[in-house]
Formats: C-alpha cells, sequence, structure tokens
C-alpha cells in the first residue's frame, strides 16, 4: 500500500514537472500528456528551422570561402589546379605571378575566369621544390588577390 501511494505521488510529481518544462495550464494527466506532445512537436519544427539556417550559413560560408588548390608532383614539375566558384579581377594574373615567383615555368595551362575561375596548369623545370611550396605560394596570392578586391 506505501508503495502504491509512494508510486503515485512519484508520478504526480513527474507530472508536474513535465506541466512546467511544457508550460502546461492543464490539470489532468491527459492534458498535460497531449500539451507535452504538442510542446514536442514545435520543438522539433524549430530544430528543423535552424538546422536549415545552419545549412544555408554553411552554404554562404563555402561560397566566400578561398578556391579549392591541388598539386600534384609530376616527373618534371606539377599539375595545378585552382577552381572557385568566384573570379575575381586579376586573379589569373595573380597566380601566375606566383608561379614566376617561384622558378615555376608554364609549360600548358588552361583557364577560364568568367563568373566561376578554373586553372590548369602543368609547370616544370623546377628541381627540388615541394608541391606544398607551390599550394601555399598560389594560396597567399589568392588570398592577397581577393584583399585588394574587396577594398
Amino acid at each position: 500500500m506505501v508503495s502504491r501511494e509512494h508510486k503515485r505521488a512519484a508520478l504526480h510529481e513527474k507530472l508536474q514537472l513535465l506541466r512546467a518544462v511544457t508550460h502546461s495550464h492543464a490539470l489532468n494527466k491527459t492534458s498535460i500528456l497531449r500539451d507535452a506532445s504538442k510542446y514536442i512537436e514545435e520543438l522539433k519544427k524549430k530544430v528543423d528551422k535552424l538546422n536549415q539556417e545552419i545549412a544555408c550559413t554553411q552554404s554562404s560560408i563555402r561560397d566566400k570561402a578561398l578556391p579549392d588548390v591541388t598539386v600534384e608532383t609530376l616527373q618534371r614539375g606539377f599539375l595545378i589546379n585552382v577552381s572557385s566558384v568566384k573570379s575575381y579581377p586579376g586573379l589569373l594574373v595573380s597566380v601566375l605571378e606566383a608561379f614566376d615567383q617561384l622558378g615555376l615555368s608554364v609549360v600548358q595551362a588552361r583557364a577560364a575566369c568568367t563568373d566561376t575561375f578554373h586553372l590548369e596548369v602543368v609547370g616544370g623545370d623546377v628541381k627540388a621544390m615541394d608541391a606544398h611550396v607551390v599550394k601555399q605560394a598560389v594560396l597567399h596570392a589568392i588570398k592577397a588577390c581577393s584583399r585588394s578586391n574587396e577594398k
């Protein structure tokens, strides 16, 4: 008998806590549970809305992010690919100047830089240069160009 009373009191206490958390004004158990269910659905909608906002924010951040730069070591030089969703005036020149500063001669190049930017370069005649150094030089040139275009 005491156990039943204890369980009943614990259930009542938990229902009151649920009522407080869900801002319910209901008095009976069924109404409290219905209000809690509605509250959970509202929370789910809020979570979905926040997830959509996060996805939009991440998408806009990606649009503003630096271009994708890959550098592969070839037998006599490098294959360099630069892709960006946005092109800046002078970006191609900045990247080519970075190659020149490294002493990297351009053997073959393909570029498209109207709305988006894509550059594929085969650079050669470089001895003892690391692909990472080439990539960092290209990224530095891109950052400098994008900063000068923001002003």
